[in-house]
């Protein structure tokens, strides 16, 4: 039987967190594949990138694979990435848009990978999966955005005060690009209901600050960013914890892409496939298939089946049907989790090309997703976040009958 009072913490980190600025420049990388690729009229289904990047002080260094158009060269990746560096806010010595060597190493996919993934004509081959591996998907009704509420919250904390100090908003305008928060949830009878812990260690560009002059500034965004009544007198609140913090960034510590695959999903409510998002086209089951899989089970939840909904898919390397669908519904399920199961494969085509048609995912919509959160996001008008969508619960509800 499910625990129905306890304590859930997760965590978030900001764009500017040397992880999420290679995630970030991963995935610039890849929105350039598609939108050179739509100026220079080449099939979008054929376009490949897998990107990774590395920072650390005053130094990016950008590798991995690709097919596409011939706009993309190591100059325009350069610029972006600076751009990208810029948006984010860093102008500090030791990492700073403007000079910092930024190193390109792309080259060419293996015609081995390709060879397994790439649709065959005249021999009917379907286009296969671009690895194997297992993915997953969740969603619960603890939000309105059927996200769990403690990685829904540990995001918007961050992420406001990132527009404030982006906005130069009074004293956030004090504030750096680096930054991170815990939120402790407090479940009673299965439902969460108020904060016992805050966490928030964030970068300050004026030196001088204290611990509590950074409180100061951040606590007003922290209590907006919660539901009201949420944060009690008893509450306890772990601002900048080791005091100073001016160096950060790349520049106070190296960043990686994939290194936070947990803050990109649920936060640690639902289980984790392993392989990482950013910097990866579509034809990776790694991104897409866990996109399906959340857009699937927010689509469970969403039309009434249940209030939890947990979704596994498994792929092979060159192989287009998935291997297995997977349904757990944690005992809140109206129906059989098999039924559920049966019926998933006939309302979305799960294969590679099926779920990147379905979710219109050929498309440069990759950057937006590289900082707080890829699920728990409103729907784009240019299709961004497209598996946010609930629009498939109608079809789910009447496939179960």
């Amino acid at each position: 039987m499910a625990r129905k009072s306890f304590l859930f913490t997760s965590e978030s980190v900001s764009e500017g967190h040397p992880d999420k600025v290679c995630d970030r420049i991963s995935d610039e990388v890849v929105d350039a594949f598609y939108r050179e690729g739509a100026k220079e009229k080449l099939d979008p289904w054929g376009i490949r990138a897998a990107c990774e990047t590395m920072a650390t002080t005053n130094r990016v260094i950008i590798a991995g694979e690709s097919r596409g158009p011939k706009g993309v060269t190591v100059e325009s990746i350069q610029h972006l990435a600076r751009q990208a560096i810029k948006d984010i806010g860093y102008e500090q010595d030791g990492f700073h848009w403007a000079n910092c060597n930024i190193e390109v190493l792309l080259h060419s996919q293996s015609a081995d990978i390709a060879a397994g993934v790439d649709a065959l004509q005249p021999t009917n081959k379907e286009e296969g999966a671009g690895d194997q591996g297992i993915m997953f998907g969740y969603a619960c009704n603890e939000t309105p955005e059927l996200m769990p509420a403690p990685i829904y919250y540990a995001h918007k904390i961050l992420e406001d005060l990132a527009h404030a100090r982006k906005a130069k908003d009074g004293d956030a305008a004090k504030l750096g690009p680096d930054s991170k928060s815990q939120v402790t949830v407090r479940y009673e009878n299965g439902k969460p209901v108020g904060v016992t812990q805050i966490v928030v260690s964030h970068q300050h560009v004026v030196e001088d600050l204290s611990s509590r002059q950074v409180r100061d500034i951040i606590e007003p965004y922290v209590r907006k960013a919660l539901p009201d009544g949420w944060i009690g007198n008893d509450a306890i609140w772990h601002i900048n914890p080791t005091g100073k913090f001016f160096i950060g960034g790349p520049d106070g510590d190296t960043g990686l892409t994939g290194r936070k695959i947990i803050v990109d999903t649920y936060g640690g409510a639902a289980p984790h496939g392993g392989g990482a998002f950013s910097g990866k086209d579509p034809t990776k089951v790694d991104r897409s298939a866990a996109y399906a899989a959340r857009y699937l089970a927010k689509n469970v939840v969403a039309s009434g089946l249940a209030d939890r909904c947990t979704i596994q898919l498994s792929y092979a390397i060159g192989v287009a049907k998935p291997l297995s669908i997977y349904v757990d519904t944690h005992g809140t399920g109206k129906v059989d989790e098999a039924a559920i199961e049966a019926v998933l494969g006939t309302v979305m085509d799960l294969t590679p090309r099926g779920i990147r048609a379905h979710l219109d995912l050929n498309k440069p919509i990759y950057a937006r997703t590289s900082a707080y959160g890829h699920f728990g996001r409103p729907a784009d008008k240019d299709g961004g976040f497209s598996w946010e969508k609930t629009d498939l619960a109608p079809a789910i509800s009447k496939a179960i009958g």
